[in-house]
């Protein structure tokens, strides 16, 4: 189809109809600047993270919050805070060129399912927004934080004050900035979800924005229910004939199924292909 073509696509981002969407994938080639080891991001990775390389049982392999919720039961809740605070807060990882390019972009919405810091970090010297899912933990009833960001340092706002008129990084499984917060373990994702069902894990601003939206998903995979579940919540209201184009190389026969019940095209590609035909292209004609 002729908007699957890189053209097509980068104009509906620019033009704010296309929301990027980006998964685990979307960290692929960040590294630590020291050891050259992959920054944590897919289940596994965080997994062997969180125990110090060491498997658990298959079971608790099969996705990362089943495996935080044994811990959070076995160590603490802190345990899983500290955690994922030590692993992306610090400055120890690698500059993402896609984070660098959207931030660069300036698009009026960004959703990010990682829990690490790039966008943040790219957007430092930019006003914007910052919407950080917030656990069931938490002392308030909505199950987020809105973050205004200017001269410097985030202050946080009340969702009547967000008016979704600069850009803004959606970041649902938390961030270490500018508070820690995490959603990370089966409990967190239970009430999560059940939240997201009701409408009080996103912004009322950020909901009437998003009607009639589609999405690009970047780096994403639909193998798991939890993601399949924040997914479908969070895209809720999109455009009803074509929701959004997903990049997968080589995607399964229930991805195929997941995707075509939601209306979501899958482009056999690997989304670096098109992020690299794109800004290349760029490039070109700035020379």
């Amino acid at each position: 189809m002729a908007e699957t073509n890189p053209e097509a696509l980068l104009q509906k981002l620019e033009s704010g109809q296309l929301i990027p969407f980006l998964g685990a994938g979307a960290l692929t080639n960040v590294t630590n600047t020291e050891s050259g080891e992959p920054i944590p991001a897919d289940g596994d990775s965080l997994i062997l993270a969180m125990t110090g390389g060491q498997p658990m049982a298959p079971r608790l392999m099969y996705e990362f919050p089943r495996a935080a919720m044994h811990m959070e039961n076995k160590k603490g809740r802190t345990f899983i805070e500290r955690f994922l605070n030590d692993l992306y807060s610090n400055n120890q990882w690698s500059v993402s060129a896609l984070h660098k390019w959207l931030a660069e972009k300036q698009l009026p919405l960004v959703i990010d399912i990682n829990r690490d810091e790039q966008l943040s970090l790219q957007l430092s010297e930019k006003p914007h927004y910052l919407i950080v899912g917030v656990a069931r933990i938490a002392a308030h009833p909505l199950r987020f934080d809105i973050y205004k960001y200017s001269d410097g340092e985030y202050i946080a706002i009340d969702q009547d004050d967000f008016q979704a008129d600069l850009p803004i990084v959606f970041k649902p499984l938390g961030s270490p900035q500018p508070t820690p917060s995490f959603i990370a373990s089966d409990a967190d994702f239970v009430d999560y979800i059940t939240e997201l069902m009701g409408g009080f894990a996103i912004p009322t601003a950020l909901k009437s924005y998003r009607k009639g939206k589609q999405y690009l998903f970047l780096g994403m995979r639909f193998t798991r229910d939890t993601e399949r579940m924040v997914m479908s919540e969070i895209i809720y209201a999109a455009d009803e004939d074509v929701a959004g184009w997903a990049f997968i190389s080589e995607p399964t026969e229930k991805e195929r199924r997941f995707l075509k019940k939601k209306n979501i095209q899958i482009i056999e590609r690997d989304w670096q292909e098109w992020f690299e035909s794109v800004a290349s292209a760029e490039t070109a004609e700035t020379v």
